[in-house]
């Protein structure tokens, strides 16, 4: 009989399509499980239709469960921030609308204290051209996404969007911080 002792942490991302976000997040070394969805806005178990029509005030989040004693949050930020454009106004590529804004929804004050910092770090750093406008707010209630969208990279990749702008998205990741990569077979 084993006895787990393992703790675990949330940590709630937005930074554009949540499809993309999952498949830059999923193959992460301590990321114990990832669940693509919605939160931020003022409408109760919205649908994919209802956030995209951008007027449910929602964004398209992954909510991450990951063991803190593996992946820290600062190094789950420091993949957040580099892994998408955090300077563009509700927008990551085609994609537009406050659902793709990017947000970091803090579940502590912990959180939201090293959330700020390195927002700050790198606006005073000049690490990005323009000003970063991620919003860094309270967690609220989360509605997991459809079950189509779960995992969507892995089982659409020949899809074209998947094609054409997830797995470059994908590849750059991987050689980035591939020593923080789960020892996985693709």
């Amino acid at each position: 009989m084993s006895i787990e002792n393992k703790q675990t942490a949330l940590a709630t991302f937005g930074a554009g399509c949540f499809w993309c976000v999952e498949a830059v997040f999923m193959d992460l070394n301590g990321v114990e499980s990832l669940v693509s969805g919605y939160t931020g806005g003022h409408v109760d178990n919205p649908t994919y239709k209802q956030v995209c029509s951008g007027t449910t005030g929602h964004a398209e989040v992954i909510q991450i469960k990951y063991d803190p004693t593996v992946i820290s949050f600062e190094e789950l930020l420091e993949v957040f921030w580099k892994t998408h454009d955090p300077t563009t106004l509700n927008r990551q590529g085609a994609d537009a609308g406050t659902q793709y804004r990017s947000a970091i929804f803090y579940h502590d004050n912990e959180q939201r204290t090293l959330a700020e910092e390195y927002k700050k770090k790198l606006n005073d750093s000049g690490a990005f051209s323009s000003p970063i406008v991620t919003e860094i707010v309270p967690a609220e209630k989360f509605y997991p996404a459809e079950d189509y969208h779960q995992n969507y990279f892995n089982q659409n990749g020949s899809q074209p969007y998947c094609a054409y702008v997830i797995q470059p998205k994908v590849d750059k990741f991987r050689k980035v911080f591939g020593e923080k990569l789960k020892a996985v077979s693709h």
